[in-house]
């Protein structure tokens, strides 16, 4: 499809052509791929998968949970052909429903992916203060402190990329590609030939661990509570691939490049991480000090391979977050622009102005900073915790702000039957079967991610401090009371859903 092709679908959808049209199909698929991460999630995340249910939730759970999350990405490629626009996923509810609809989904959507870039940036900034740590000969201290500093000096940096340099962001994703194919394999190689010894194969397959703090280790607690929590693991590193459709007004030939590169980065993206997990728990010979460090995935490197061999993993990984940070703030911005553009958010005229450049500068600047404001509470952790619990409510608010964005479109659909007008990439009849697959998945995911990690989040229990509360209820739950209120008192009376910004559709000539 030409760009004269690209923008007279989009202005069929109802918008000028503004953004630049110059990414290529492998950048659209780069983008999801680069956000899904697995150098970020697969380390960051681990700890809560080894503490909550052990091995078992990392060597099963993984492709278990990739699978279904592939299910989602193939009912939103079906969307995203039909409806190339920036505002992805907001935009199908709108058009699909009513604006009540758009509404919630585009707010969702919006929090979610400011809670991903959150938490993302986090995650490389608590890498690269280890990897300074081990590089100074502990000089660098390595505290908290020095964690939310880096954290907030990696924010600035890419805002500043997303600001000052569109064709670098789209060749950088480019390179994030391979960074994080070769640097995996790397990873890999290095824990596969690095350790003097490595677990068995029954160790990785059926091993359970319950250090969640509840239960007596096995028992229905263990398989219907604490394992699932587990998960998060898969459900936080495989998100975020909504990218495709939030840059495909960047793309060229958008309706099959962004839809095929939405399922394939969830499906490279699983074989690839389940590979780097695997190395992970063979290479886990010293289980008393990964528990000691609350499963934290560096203790593995730490007590398996010499000092020179664990940096570089170290130093491997913080990279890879970086290009994922990078990514996170580009599709968060064009979300923030795409959903102020039709005036849903307060300032929006401020939110949905370009530059000279055709950037959106003032929603990625607003974006990053909202993101380093929810980040607030991880300069304090509970005793003995390498990560703050912050960090994992901020990935629990990404997790559920996303996936039910992504479920209110998915579940539209279903509900449009034939009426549905398909565009070039469609799943035909099988969209039934694999949207309510989609919808229950993410229904069951949402309430298990609002639960306490541990008793001591548990408000009334007798351990109870409030830095081991899982906020994302809370958080969730008063942005879902805030944007219910402002819609009724306000909101409906006034918001109508996408606005048209072209009057004609091109004629070809």
């Amino acid at each position: 499809m030409s760009t004269e092709e690209d923008s007279r679908r989009l202005a069929e959808l109802g918008y000028r052509q503004e953004l630049a049209r110059t990414w290529s199909g492998f950048s659209n698929f780069a983008i999801s791929f680069s956000i899904i991460s697995i150098l970020a999630g697969c380390f960051t995340t681990f700890g809560q998968a080894w503490n909550n249910g052990g091995p078992i939730a990392i060597s099963w759970g993984w492709p278990l949970i990739s699978l279904f999350i592939l299910i989602i990405g193939l009912c939103m490629s079906e969307l995203v052909s039909a409806y190339p626009t920036a505002g992805g996923i907001y935009w199908w509810a709108a058009k699909m429903g009513k604006p009540i609809h758009g509404w919630f989904t585009g707010w969702l959507n919006l929090i979610g992916l400011i809670a991903v870039t959150a938490s993302v940036d986090y995650g490389c900034a608590t890498f690269l203060n280890i990897t300074l740590t081990r590089l100074t000969g502990g000089a660098w201290e390595g505290t908290l402190s020095q964690a939310f500093l880096l954290f907030v000096i990696v924010l600035v940096l890419h805002a500043l990329i997303n600001i000052f340099s569109h064709r670098l962001i789209s060749l950088l994703q480019n390179v994030s590609v391979w960074w994080h194919v070769l640097g995996a394999a790397v990873v890999v190689a290095i824990l596969v030939f690095g350790p003097s010894e490595h677990q068995s194969v029954g160790f990785v397959f059926t091993e359970t661990m319950n250090n969640s703090g509840f239960g007596d280790g096995g028992g229905l607690t263990f398989w219907l509570y604490v394992l699932p929590l587990g998960f998060l693991l898969t459900q936080y590193t495989i998100t975020g691939f909504d990218a495709c459709a939030h840059v495909s007004e960047e793309t060229q030939g958008a309706s099959t490049a962004a839809a095929r590169g939405l399922w394939q980065s969830i499906f490279y993206s699983a074989i690839g991480g389940w590979i780097v997990l695997l190395a992970f728990l063979f290479a886990a010979t010293n289980v008393d000090e990964i528990n000691k460090q609350g499963g934290f995935v560096g203790a593995i490197f730490e007590t398996a391979l010499s000092s020179p061999l664990a940096t570089a993993i170290f130093a491997i990984s913080t990279i890879g977050q970086f290009f994922c940070g990078m990514s996170c703030v580009t599709s968060m911005s064009r979300m923030t622009y795409a959903f102020a553009r039709d005036g849903a958010v307060p300032g929006w005229r401020l939110w949905s102005r370009v530059d000279r450049n055709r950037t959106p500068v003032n929603a990625i600047l607003a974006g990053c900073g909202v993101a380093a404001l929810i980040t607030l509470p991880a300069l304090y952790a509970p005793p003995g915790l390498t990560t703050p619990v912050a960090f994992f409510a901020v990935v629990s608010i990404a997790v559920i702000g996303l996936y039910l964005a992504f479920l209110i479109p998915i579940w539209l659909r279903l509900r449009m039957g034939d009426r549905f007008e398909p565009g070039p990439w469609t799943l035909g009849r099988k969209y039934k079967v694999l949207g309510w697959i989609a919808v229950i998945e993410i229904a069951i995911v949402c309430v298990y991610f609002i639960m306490p990690f541990s008793p001591a989040g548990v408000p009334g229990g007798e351990d109870f401090t409030w830095t081991s509360v899982n906020y994302a209820p809370i958080a969730v739950g008063v942005v879902l009371i805030g944007i219910g209120l402002w819609w009724w008192l306000s909101a409906r009376h006034w918001f109508t859903g996408p606005r048209r910004t072209v009057d004609e559709v091109p004629v070809d000539t």
